[in-house]
């Protein structure tokens, strides 16, 4: 008589399933209206039965739906669960810890820029330890494009652009370092950035670099800005 699959069985194929799902989500990529049940298997390696089984549960649950010409789309279900994310994780929850963690670790000051019309605004910012820094403050304006924040705010292509570091360009005596941050679905969401004397930035560049990189792309992962 065969005995019942025991419950760590049924856990664990449960999990598959679930991974198999996240899977078929997972084949959509930027410019997909639909894809095909062909073109389904072809990016997950899955069987077209498993994906078919699949899909119609996702589609119960409205996270897929089937075209009329066959072909699969996502659910506007994906669209609500993102709504919500993004609303649970603004920006502004997640900079006290992170700047004060990027300037402790750097001994500059940290902060974070947003566009607003043709000047950057300093929404967020922890100073450094060390008495000689710089003048900016939480609420400044300052014209773009000039220093590292003003050239990642106003890159074509800020997501190929990196960490860009300037010296002495808003300032003679002060440098910048700066990196993007993305939101929900890509978008930028700001320019986090480390500022000090020229003199004490150029002697550490290459660490401050790779820090606010780091940093960036952390906050972006928070944002779900990094997918």
């Amino acid at each position: 008589m065969d005995s019942l699959p025991s419950r760590a069985a049924e856990e664990k194929e449960g999990v598959a399933a679930v991974d198999r799902a996240l899977a078929i989500l997972g084949a959509f990529r930027d410019g997909d209206a639909a894809l095909t049940l062909a073109e389904l298997a072809a990016r997950t390696g899955l069987y077209k039965s498993t994906i078919l089984r699949l899909l119609a549960s996702l589609e119960r649950g409205r996270c897929a739906a089937r075209l009329p010409d066959g072909r699969w789309a996502l659910g506007p279900m994906l669209f609500r669960w993102g709504t919500l994310y993004a609303r649970a994780q603004p920006v502004e929850r997640h900079l006290p810890a992170l700047l004060a963690a990027l300037a402790e670790r750097s001994g500059e000051t940290a902060s974070f820029w947003v566009r607003h019309a043709g000047h950057r605004l300093c929404l967020a910012r922890v100073r450094s330890p060390n008495r000689i820094r710089d003048d900016l403050s939480v609420g400044d304006l300052v014209p773009l494009p000039a220093g590292a924040g003003g050239r990642v705010l106003t890159a074509a292509d800020p997501r190929s652009l990196g960490a860009v570091a300037t010296f002495g360009e808003r300032n003679p005596e002060t440098a910048a370092i700066a990196a993007a941050v993305f939101g929900p679905g890509g978008g930028l969401a700001g320019a986090l950035g480390l500022s000090g004397p020229k003199a004490r930035m150029q002697e550490r560049a290459e660490a401050h670099l790779a820090a606010v990189a780091e940093a960036a792309s952390d906050l972006s992962r928070r944002l779900g800005g990094d997918l």
